[in-house]
């Protein structure tokens, strides 16, 4: 099948390239065909995210959407708490100390889902064709320039073979292929590696946020309250934070992130985030409460200094596929969008001028310049600062550079590095203090398989697996030994696991995958230490089902 455009992922940045183009074309009075490709069941089944929403990207794409009976955020920030906890208090601090970028006032707390399946119907009534359940799995690629995708076959048995529901895939070609699969998507990252995108920059950053949505007593609900917090449960050499979100009918979203650079490689992100959610300050919130839903992603940090050459030979990167989140503001949603904005203002007029198959330099060539270059310059050392000095001292320098390019527009530190990548972080098990979890109570601290299944996760069992290992035997004879084999603790989601065949003797060691249980959030392809697990598109349409998260 032939198009002009061919955006692979309909998040919030596919989304707005898509619907970006077909107005630009109707404003022009041309024609410009443009189809989006979903691995998730249904558009925004593997949405996840905090979320307050910072409008200005769903203002630029659709002007007119709070006087939407059906607008997708409608639960506007009344109040910003900051707090720094210890084990059994925390302070407060003074939102009069706060850069005026970071407070919430003017935003929206709802469902990044929500907002992908509105946005999807006004997509289709502009004529853009959505393919939900319809994995891209190989980018096509001719004399050096990308020409479309192909979705993954259906079908496929575990042992490779066509089974007895096998459908070829599809070769979808256009002139310009978009990617915006999101953080660590799979093509993105090969098309990284293929063109050379990272040259000249620093290494990409990554989080985990781990996230729950609870029903709360309406006496403990405050509808329009933004919490933030970091410290405790973490060290001050481990970075991250957490959440909670008032919004709705008395829905309470709460999650907990933990930057990828951790160096202990007994720590587990989902076991601190159940840690977190029994401090006494937090607690108090879910008595009487119900978790209705779990979910888990990886979150680009790099910002600035990491975001890839956006263009190559018939491509372009969106949305978190470029790296657009505001670290310290936690949000990139509104970026993802206006780079989808900004991508497609720029591959409509290259397909008006009969282009096709080149590279839209400008459009790398206009981001930095852009609203988008504008909110990652002036947080770009926050991330460093965190990471050097630690929690404590990092964040408070972090704030003084905010500061600083606020009243001068600049900073005394000019940009400073991040240093190495995520996976080259761990310690090995003799120079750390393993750290251990209590079990959890399954009132307000649970295991990983009942979050699991509260994330309606399912893959087809008799495929392929899509979590692949470079060489089998990594696991068991290096990382095991070294560093007590991260992947069963940094996968929030219990896919793997380390079984003996005497538990007690610990002899004879194997390394099991539980592909079925992954939640997609890919943190095994960034964090692993030798980068020996690679994440693969699975079949189409498997994979979490998030409702509205």
């Amino acid at each position: 099948m032939d198009f002009d455009v061919v955006v692979v992922g309909a998040g919030p940045a596919g989304l707005a390239t898509a619907m970006r183009l077909k107005q630009r074309a109707a404003e022009a009075g041309a024609e410009v065909s443009v189809v989006v490709v979903e691995k998730g069941a249904e558009v925004g089944a593997h949405i996840l995210s905090g979320a307050v929403v910072d409008p200005s990207g769903l203002d630029a794409l659709v002007p007119g959407w709070r006087d939407d009976p059906e607008r997708p955020l409608d639960t506007e920030v009344t109040k910003d708490e900051f707090l720094f906890l210890g084990p059994a208090g925390g302070v407060r601090l003074p939102n009069l100390f706060m850069p005026s970028l970071m407070s919430n006032h003017g935003n929206f707390i709802g469902s990044l889902g929500r907002v992908c399946r509105w946005l999807a119907p006004r997509a289709e009534a502009l004529g853009v064709e959505i393919y939900p359940g319809f994995a891209a799995s190989e980018v096509l690629v001719e004399d050096g320039k990308v020409v479309g995708v192909a979705t993954g076959d259906l079908g496929i048995g575990r042992d490779g073979e066509p089974g007895p529901s096998y459908t070829r895939g599809m070769e979808l070609r256009a002139k310009y292929t978009v990617f915006a699969e999101g953080a660590r998507g799979n093509l993105a990252k090969q098309m990284i590696a293929r063109y050379g995108l990272m040259e000249g920059r620093e290494p990409q950053k990554y989080g985990i946020g781990v996230k729950e949505l609870w029903e709360v007593q309406p006496e403990r609900h405050r509808a329009g309250l933004v919490q933030h917090s970091f410290g405790w449960p973490l060290d001050n050499r481990t970075g991250g934070g957490s959440w909670l979100y008032h919004y709705g009918e008395n829905l309470v979203s709460v999650g907990f992130v933990v930057h990828l650079n951790y160096e202990n490689p007994t720590l587990s992100p989902f076991d601190e985030m159940q840690r977190f959610k029994t401090h006494p300050i937090i607690a108090e919130t879910f008595e009487g409460a119900k978790r209705i839903a779990y979910g888990a992603r990886a979150i680009v940090e790099g910002g600035w200094q990491s975001v890839p050459k956006l263009s190559f030979p018939g491509g372009c990167l969106v949305g978190d596929a470029g790296g657009f989140v505001n670290v310290p503001r936690i949000k990139g949603s509104h970026n993802a969008m206006l780079s989808g904005i900004l991508c497609a203002d720029h591959v409509f007029e290259a397909v008006q001028a009969g282009r096709g198959h080149d590279e839209v330099a400008s459009y790398e060539e206009a981001w930095r310049a852009s609203a988008v270059g504008e909110d990652l310059y002036r947080v770009r050392n926050v991330k460093p600062m965190w990471s050097r000095y630690g929690t404590a001292l990092g964040v408070a320098l972090g704030g003084l550079d905010m500061w600083t390019h606020q009243i001068m527009g600049s900073s005394f530190f000019g940009t400073l590095p991040h240093g190495k990548p995520d996976h080259e972080c761990l310690k090995p098990l003799s120079e750390v203090k393993p750290k251990s979890y209590p079990r959890p109570d399954g009132v307000l601290t649970f295991d990983k398989l009942s979050s699991v299944f509260l994330s309606n996760t399912n893959h087809e069992e008799d495929q392929p697996s899509h979590l692949v290992l470079l060489d089998p035997k990594v696991p068991v004879e290096h990382n095991l030994p070294k560093y007590g084999e991260p992947a069963r603790l940094y996968c929030p989601a219990g896919v793997y696991e380390i079984v003996y065949a005497d538990p007690d003797a610990r002899t004879d060691p194997k390394f099991v995958i539980n592909a079925q249980n992954c939640v997609h959030c890919k943190t095994c392809d960034i964090k692993d230490p030798t980068q020996n697990i690679q994440w693969v598109t699975p079949e189409g349409g498997g994979g979490p089902v998030y409702p509205n998260m």
